[in-house]
């Protein structure tokens, strides 16, 4: 499962137009500055102002603010990180308080404008990789907690954000306010008179607002906008997106096999604070999520927030529940191989994910029943089996797991083989996919083969 799948929330659907992006991290970093300035204040100002500070510390992360306005290489927000898009790279913006290069000179009033209207204060729209429509429902209590963090608890650094590398007439901004006006909801807090429990509308509020979830895991019109805002939308919204990054983001909805409807609400919890349950494990851009945002939310969030999934139901009704088959796992334990792709299956992944394809809890995936495989796009599937996959370690699970490529070794058939088998044994539901299919997937990922001793060669 990957509920929002590089570095991106909107790498998280930050890599096609959608990845057009707008626009060190605690108020230590500032020393004697910030020391000399809260001690002209009262002391129950100073309370006030550090508090503020510590909410929007917690809300940048829970929006995972960091994500995209940080290189590999650069300073935390001081943007640099670059999205590849169909009309050319745009990267994205310094968020620190630097007042010539950053946002160090934007009023609150400039600073709401961008985040929840999506407008520069200079007039121009940002380009929606930021992801204002969601944020439009965020309340002033939090937009100002966010500005006071911004402001006064990140370090700035002093570095220009890079023009786009989009070529004219694309890169004129004036279509963006037309798209703006056209999908893009007003600003208005957050309405929870809807919901009787008070739970249900903080998950409500988490999940459609600051933590854009809808903006990787809601599909897309032909003109980009999301197909739906909130649940009030349809039973579109949070059903699965498009490939993002050569990783496709899963259904959150009920769907009892391509969906989340076999997970308990603790499931749920589990996969937002380690990245991994007994059904599935984070990849691409949700390993993100995890890492830079979810771990660190509190739990009364992290469960306000699965429950609110919890609610949304499938939007497949004729999607039948997952059960187990143990067909190709009696053939294995008996040595047959015969099945496409199960010889390749038997050498290169039983020893993690077992015959029976029921992997290890928490450590190495089950294979049975896992949503992933079973989704209609297999390109995540394939994704991974060709270049690998790391789970990083967490606060609470704190042990590191890594998935090896075989793209450097499998050949395209052998790795639509063992896709197939896969997809279509212990019980799994799954479209069969071809050789083309796992070539057009390898031109957009990279593959790292392993380093070999000195003098030894490889036999692929």
């Amino acid at each position: 499962m990957s509920m929002r799948m590089t570095k991106t929330s909107f790498r998280r659907a930050k890599r096609a137009f959608r990845s057009l992006c707008a626009v060190g991290v605690s108020a230590a970093m500032f020393g004697p500055l910030i020391a000399d300035a809260a001690s002209a204040l009262p002391a129950s100002a100073q309370q006030s102002d550090a508090a503020s500070i510590a909410h929007g510390e917690y809300l940048a992360r829970a929006g995972d603010c960091i994500a995209c306005h940080s290189a590999p290489t650069g300073k935390p927000f001081a943007g640099g990180l670059k999205f590849d898009t169909p009309i050319g790279a745009i990267y994205s913006t310094n968020i620190t308080p630097d007042r010539s290069t950053g946002i160090g000179a934007w009023t609150f009033a400039q600073f709401d404008r961008a985040v929840r209207a999506g407008v520069k204060p200079n007039g121009d729209t940002l380009y929606p990789a930021m992801p204002y429509p969601s944020y439009a429902r965020l309340s002033d209590d939090d937009m100002h907690a966010l500005y006071a963090y911004f402001a006064h608890g990140v370090a700035p650094v002093q570095q220009r954000n890079r023009p786009v590398d989009i070529v004219w007439p694309l890169s004129m901004r004036w279509p963006l306010g037309v798209w703006r006006q056209l999908f893009a909801p007003d600003p208005k807090p957050f309405d929870a008179s809807r919901y009787t429990d008070p739970v249900l509308a903080r998950g409500a509020y988490l999940v459609q607002g600051l933590g854009h979830c809808g903006a990787c895991h809601t599909p897309r019109a032909v003109t980009m906008q999301e197909l739906a805002l909130n649940d009030l939308g349809g039973p579109s919204y949070l059903s699965g997106g498009a490939p993002i990054d050569g990783w496709v983001p899963s259904s959150l909805r009920g769907n009892p096999r391509t969906g989340v409807g076999a997970w308990s609400e603790a499931d749920l919890v589990q996969f937002l604070k380690t990245g991994r349950t007994a059904h599935a494990a984070a990849f691409g851009g949700m390993t993100d999520v995890v890492q830079h945002s979810a771990q660190y939310m509190s739990d009364a969030d992290v469960i306000a927030m699965a429950r609110y999934i919890k609610t949304l139901p499938s939007n497949d009704p004729a999607e039948k529940p997952y059960a187990y088959d143990d067909t190709a796992a009696r053939a294995l334990r008996t040595g047959d191989a015969s099945a496409p792709g199960a010889a390749v299956y038997r050498d290169n992944c039983t020893a993690c994910h077992r015959s029976d394809g029921r992997g290890y809890t928490r450590v190495f995936p089950a294979l049975g029943g896992n949503p992933v495989v079973q989704g209609k796009d297999a390109t995540s599937l394939i994704h991974v089996l060709l270049s690998g996959s790391t789970l990083a370690g967490t606060k609470t699970a704190p042990s590191s797991f890594t998935m090896p490529p075989f793209g450097w070794r499998l050949n395209d058939q052998e790795v639509a083989d063992v896709t197939n088998f896969v997809r279509t044994s212990w019980g799994n539901r799954g479209a069969t996919v071809s050789a083309a299919d796992v070539a057009k997937v390898r031109k957009t990922v990279t593959i790292d083969a392993p380093e070999l001793p000195p003098g030894a060669v490889r036999s692929h």
